[in-house]
């Protein structure tokens, strides 16, 4: 059960996007997929069409409900939803002076986890403690970068905090790869950055991009993901890939039935 936190500090690149379609593709492999979304804002929530609920992750967070009770399901095939609340923005403060302030969400879904093949978690563009929270239940993390300048500065920053919370908080925690995103090859700079992180990190870097894609900014407003949206779009042939690519770094028995060459794939990376 390979729990994913998709994580970057920085706004905007694609973390829910990736969430949300990966977690469609892998249903569509035949996994059984928990997405648990962290970010007060609640996008994942409204990207599958979820209206507000009553409860949700801070529930758990703050042992107000049981994490089975929480959960639901989608209208997208293998993917269930931990889904993000109002309330989730004041956790941060909430959970501050808490003896177990950042395990909370691990020990909140460890009963759950077990019954899924992935479950992806969505965090907030910060560094904060629900992403900590995010990062302590987790086996790794996929990082997407958007292809723009100062990318691999903002990467090497969170390299620093995922290496803190491995030593101190997570000691299983892993890089399991980085994902450029909203790619353009038409321009010189995607190409530079996308070339950039690949010299810096040649074994992490999937070998998929992600495009700009009007579609894929389209599906959420329609409560869907690229598969249900416009399956042969672009940007839904990348999530596709992508998600073959992440079942063969899992090991996931979908992709050998799928037929999926192994051979390139990269193993998941210690934190250096």
């Amino acid at each position: 059960m390979p729990a994913l936190a998709v994580v970057n500090q920085k706004g905007g690149v694609g973390k829910t996007t990736t969430v949300v379609n990966l977690g469609a593709y892998l249903g569509a492999l035949g996994s059984r997929v928990l997405l648990i979304d962290c970010d007060p804002q609640a996008n994942t929530t409204s990207a599958l069409g979820e209206r507000p609920r009553l409860r949700g992750v801070y529930d758990v967070l703050h042992n107000r409900a049981q994490t089975h009770d929480v959960i639901v399901s989608t209208s997208t095939r293998g993917v269930d939803l931990l889904p993000s609340t109002p309330e989730l923005a004041g956790s941060e403060i909430e959970l501050f002076d808490e003896p177990n302030s950042r395990a909370a969400l691990k020990d909140a879904i460890a009963s759950e986890t077990g019954v899924y093949n992935y479950v992806l978690l969505d965090c907030p563009p910060s560094l904060g403690l629900l992403t900590v929270n995010a990062l302590v239940a987790s086996d790794s993390v996929l990082i997407p970068v958007q292809c723009e300048y100062l990318a691999l500065e903002g990467l090497a920053r969170l390299m620093h905090t995922l290496e803190r919370v491995r030593s101190q908080w997570n000691p299983r925690l892993r890089i399991f790869g980085l994902l450029m995103t909203m790619y353009d090859g038409r321009t010189v700079l995607s190409q530079q950055v996308t070339n950039d992180v690949r010299r810096h990190y040649p074994s992490l870097t999937f070998r998929t991009v992600i495009p700009r894609n009007v579609r894929l900014s389209e599906a959420p407003s329609f409560g869907q993901s690229i598969l249900e949206y416009d399956p042969l779009s672009k940007g839904a042939e990348a999530y596709q890939a992508l998600a073959m690519e992440v079942a063969v770094r899992a090991g996931d028995a979908a992709a050998k039935q799928q037929g999926i060459d192994d051979s390139r794939s990269a193993p998941i990376a210690n934190l250096t």
